[in-house]
């Protein structure tokens, strides 16, 4: 386990209950309201972001306008001016309706805490999928070596390194990242480390975190690509 100096440390939790924002995006009146599903609160109830604010809404209820239709295996159906659309958790961002434009522009990533205030999310790191806890405190993204060889990493042939954890320092391997992506929004060539511990997250290190511009609006994380 991982010690940062935010407290942060790695944590198990339920994807269904937290994750990337799909978005999706439908005409109103000639201005476009973004949905998006952030997570689900047993089986009952959605955490929608309705044009950037976090809503709790429950089956069969409307909450300005969006309506919760069916909630089941990390899907959440919703209703907007008679129109349905179907979001995942994880997914690409969805369009309906002409002149619709998509909210996520491949440059901004918004993310809910979840349990003990940690944000959590889906993406792929070379292609591979995998999942990601934010931590201010870690330098670079790090994966556990079980991790790195399940995704095909050929982080042998990267830099011999020491790092520190919460057993103290121990040798790993520094390598770059091709790509890491988290919905729409990709960045290149991000500097990451290999480590024989167990973790059950990748941690989203300032090598990534860097690359953004960040906000946190009580429980939402917006990061602002900046380059």
């Amino acid at each position: 386990m991982f010690r940062s100096t935010t407290g942060i440390s790695v944590i198990k939790s339920s994807c269904a209950g937290l994750g990337l924002l799909l978005t999706a995006t439908l005409s109103l009146n000639a201005q476009a309201q973004v949905v998006s599903f952030n997570g689900s609160l047993g089986a009952k109830s959605a955490l929608l972001l309705i044009d950037g604010e976090p809503r709790t809404v429950p089956v069969g209820e409307t909450v300005r306008g969006v309506k919760l239709l069916s909630l089941a295996d990390a899907q959440a159906v919703v209703e907007i001016k008679g129109r349905r659309v179907n979001l995942v958790l994880g997914a690409s961002p969805g369009r309906v309706g002409d002149g619709a434009a998509a909210a996520n522009t491949g440059r901004k990533i918004v993310l809910s805490s979840g349990h003990g205030g940690h944000f959590t999310t889906v993406g792929n790191i070379n292609g591979h999928s995998t999942q990601f806890l934010v931590d201010t405190g870690a330098t670079a993204i790090s994966i556990s070596q079980s991790e790195a060889e399940r995704m095909g990493l050929r982080y042998r042939e990267g830099r011999r390194t020491m790092t520190q954890t919460a057993n103290g320092i121990i040798p790993a391997y520094a390598l770059m990242l091709d790509t890491v992506r988290i919905g729409d929004v990709e960045v290149r060539g991000i500097e990451a480390i290999v480590v024989p511990s167990q973790m059950s997250h990748v941690l989203l290190g300032n090598s990534f975190l860097t690359r953004f511009q960040m906000k946190r609006d009580n429980d939402v994380l917006t990061l602002d690509l900046r380059y």
